[in-house]
């Protein structure tokens, strides 16, 4: 789950005017990352003004209304790490917020955070109505305060796991006299990819339809309509059952590789990787290992779903379960 600001932007919501015509900001990476080895887009700005989702190419890259680019870290060790959220653009801090706990979002934990999806976050205002916005970003790190001035690559703070979120990334919205605007189509939604003069990226950014829907664990190898329906997810187990991690894939093509890979309050429990020999609209693929004589040690177990194709990290997804006596 990554956030879905809607229309709510808590405390960071500024009242603008409307200015007329002006070159918008050109924009660099928001994270100190290298694009396809280190981080990976996993979200787009949703097109599809119903429900549903649509990102910019019309794949389906994005969530129901989605307002904003989603810029994933591959671990959460990465992000106990530390890595830094930079400024797209220069301009001046209009706003920021700190003090938000870095902890996955759950159903009984949603409601406390309403008013708040966006997390620590800052707000960059770039003139004639233009402003970046930088979300679920890490408690304490924020170094930067209202009114300061920043150039293009400044550090603002790191990635975290604040607001309405489960996995570390930073969410960067960008708006036109407090409106969404897509970055990669900021003057035509619904083109199904625009000529890249018309991208507010300094550099054309790459773009796969390929991804992960989701992953997770389970106590036996799931039917693929459990898999879809999420019934195949599992969040306990006992010692004595199996541990069964899965890969929900849309778009892989022949040659892709999935990797499998768990680890658990001793260390590794399995990594495995699959070559995919098919172009396929969706496939799963799951992996997993009996438990030991003796049962599975008791504590909560990790594991990722790592989609490549080359060198190139096209998506991972991440799951959890706890193995209680």
């Amino acid at each position: 789950m990554t956030a879905r600001l809607g229309t709510v932007l808590g405390i960071l919501t500024l009242a603008v005017a409307t200015h007329a015509a002006a070159d918008p900001p050109k924009l660099s990476l928001p994270l100190d990352c290298e694009l396809g080895r280190t981080c990976y887009i996993e979200d787009y700005v949703d097109t599809d003004p119903g429900p549903g989702q649509r990102d910019y190419t019309c794949g389906i890259k994005s969530r129901d209304d989605h307002r904003g680019i989603d810029f994933m870290l591959l671990s959460f060790e990465d992000m106990e790490a530390g890595v830094n959220v930079l400024a797209a653009a220069p301009g001046i801090v209009a706003a920021t917020r700190d003090g938000m706990a870095d902890t996955p979002v759950t159903a009984e934990t949603r409601d406390a955070i309403r008013g708040q999806e966006c997390g620590n976050a800052v707000r960059v205002d770039h003139g004639d109505g233009w402003q970046t916005l930088y979300c679920h970003m890490r408690r304490g790190s924020i170094s930067v305060g209202k009114g300061d001035s920043v150039e293009a690559g400044d550090v603002l703070g790191q990635v975290g796991l604040s607001g309405l979120t489960n996995a570390p990334h930073v969410h960067l919205g960008v708006l036109r006299d407090g409106k969404i605007v897509d970055p990669f189509t900021p003057g035509a939604v619904d083109t199904c990819g625009a000529p890249l003069d018309q991208s507010l990226w300094q550099t054309a950014l790459p773009y796969d339809p390929a991804g992960l829907f989701t992953a997770g664990f389970s106590n036996s190898v799931p039917e693929f309509e459990a898999v879809r329906s999420g019934a195949a997810r599992a969040s306990d187990a006992q010692p004595d059952q199996p541990l069964v991690l899965y890969g929900h894939v849309f778009y892989a093509q022949p040659g892709d590789r999935l990797s499998l890979s768990a680890r658990g309050p001793e260390g590794e429990v399995f990594v495995h990787e699959i070559t995919l020999d098919a172009p396929q609209a969706q496939l799963f693929r799951a992996f997993g290992r009996k438990a030991p004589q003796g049962g599975w040690p008791s504590g909560d177990y990790r594991g990722y779903v790592r989609l490549t194709r080359g060198e190139t990290v096209l998506a991972v997804r991440h799951a959890d379960i706890t193995v209680t006596p």
